[in-house]
C-alpha cells in the first residue's frame, strides 16, 4: 500500500500523538508498504529516513485564511504520492484531507488520540475512526460519532523503533516516578501534594520527569512544600527508560488520559504501578491487576496509596511481576497489524 501520515510536526518532545504516529509509519515501512509522513518537521525526521519513510513538508495551522494554501499545498503533494490511505492524526490534517479529497481516491482513516478536546468531534470525517481506548469509543460514540465506523485499537510502545540505551541513572530511594507533561491536566499538582502529605517517619524522594507550560506553577508548590529538598524536576527525557529501572514506585496522577504510553513502559520495566481511575487508564492497567488505581483529583487517596506501597514491600514485589504479564497486546507490532487490518478492510 501506498499510505500517508499526517500531523503538525514530528518534534521530539514527548507527544504521544506524534509517537505513535510515527512508531506505526515506521513499522509498517519495514513491512514492505511504501510510506509518507507529512508534517512541518521536527527530530524524527532522521528517524523516519533511517526505515525509509519519506518526510514531506506541510505546515498545517488552525487558520481559516491559510486553509486555501493549505488545501492547494496538500492536493499537490497527493497528486504526486497516489496514496491508497491517509491517516490523519491530528485535527487539521484531518480537515484538509476530507475538504481536498475531490478526485482522489484515497481512504481517509483518522485517529482520536485525545477525545477531552471539544474539536476532537472533526475527527468523525474518517471513513473509518480508531479511538486510542474503550473509554475513548464510548465518549465519541456519545457525542454523535457513528458507533458502525469506529473502532478501538489501543496504543503499543513496546519494541517501539524510536527507543535506544541510555546511560544509567542514579536515584536516591525510596523513589517515586512521574513521567508526565508538566501540565494541570497530568495531576502534577495533587502528586506534590499527596507526596507533602506523606507519614513524618516516611523519608523518600519524588522525581518529576517532563516539561511543560505549568512547570513554573508545580516548581513554586514545590518549593512552598514542606520536603521541597525531596522533590526534583528531571526535565523533559526523550528516553526515560533508566528512570523506569530505577523507580520503586511510579506514579500517573492525571485527570484525563485517553491512554498514556507511559503505563506501558512502566509496565514494560516492570514498576509497581499507582494511577487514576479515569479515561483508558484502567484499561492500560487490566482494570487493576497490573497496578493500583486511585480517584482522580484526590490527594489524600493517592498519599494512602503511597504509604501502603512504600510500606509493604512484598505487594510492590507483586504488583511489579503483575505489570509485566500479559505485555504482547501492548507491542507496536500489535498495534500496526490491527492498524493494517483496517487499511485492507477498506480498501477491499
Amino acid at each position: 500500500m501506498v499510505i500517508v501520515h499526517l500531523t503538525n510536526h514530528v518534534l521530539e518532545i514527548g507527544n504521544g500523538i506524534v509517537n505513535v504516529a510515527v512508531d506505526l509509519a515506521c513499522t509498517q515501512s519495514n513491512l514492505g508498504h511504501q510510506v509518507f509522513f507529512l508534517s512541518s518537521g521536527g527530530e524524527y525526521e532522521s528517524l523516519l529516513a533511517e526505515h525509509n519513510v519519506i518526510h514531506v513538508p506541510i505546515v498545517f495551522k488552525k487558520s481559516l485564511i491559510r486553509l486555501p494554501d493549505m488545501i492547494f499545498s496538500f492536493r499537490r503533494i497527493v497528486k504526486t504520492i497516489q496514496p491508497d490511505i491517509i491517516h490523519a492524526h491530528m485535527m487539521t490534517g484531518a480537515l484538509i484531507a476530507k475538504i481536498a479529497r475531490l478526485n482522489f481516491h484515497y481512504k481517509l482513516v483518522t485517529h482520536i488520540h485525545n477525545e477531552f478536546q471539544k474539536s476532537a468531534r472533526v475527527m468523525s470525517v474518517g471513513d473509518t475512526v480508531i479511538a486510542v481506548s474503550d473509554s475513548v469509543c464510548n465518549s465519541m460514540i456519545k457525542r454523535g460519532i457513528n458507533k458502525n465506523k469506529i473502532v478501538v485499537i489501543h496504543n503499543g510502545t513496546l519494541h517501539s523503533p524510536r527507543v535506544h540505551p541510555t546511560e544509567p541513572i542514579f536515584l536516591q530511594h525510596p523513589a517515586l516516578v512521574t513521567v508526565a507533561g508538566l501540565y494541570e491536566r497530568k495531576g502534577i499538582r495533587d502528586l506534590i501534594y499527596a507526596f507533602n502529605m506523606l507519614s513524618h517517619d516516611i523519608t523518600a524522594h519524588l522525581y518529576i520527569v517532563g516539561g511543560g507550560p505549568d512547570k513554573g506553577i508545580f516548581e513554586k508548590l514545590a518549593k512552598d512544600s514542606s520536603r521541597n529538598s525531596f522533590i526534583h524536576f528531571e526535565g523533559f527525557k526523550g528516553q526515560p527508560s533508566s528512570y523506569y529501572q530505577n523507580a520503586d514506585i511510579f506514579i500517573l496522577a492525571s485527570h484525563k488520559d485517553p491512554f498514556p504510553l507511559v503505563l506501558l513502559e512502566a509496565r514494560e520495566y516492570g514498576c509497581a504501578i499507582i494511577a487514576t481511575n479515569v479515561d483508558g487508564i484502567p484499561e492500560a492497567l487490566d482494570y487493576g491487576k497490573s497496578g493500583l488505581l486511585v480517584p482522580t483529583r484526590n490527594p489524600n487517596s493517592l498519599k494512602d496509596s503511597i504509604e501502603y506501597l512504600l510500606l509493604n514491600q512484598t505487594e510492590r514485589y507483586n504488583l511489579s511481576c503483575r505489570a509485566q504479564e500479559n505485555l504482547t497486546v501492548f507491542t507496536v507490532e500489535r498495534m500496526t497489524d490491527d492498524v493494517i487490518d483496517i487499511y485492507t478492510r477498506l480498501l477491499s
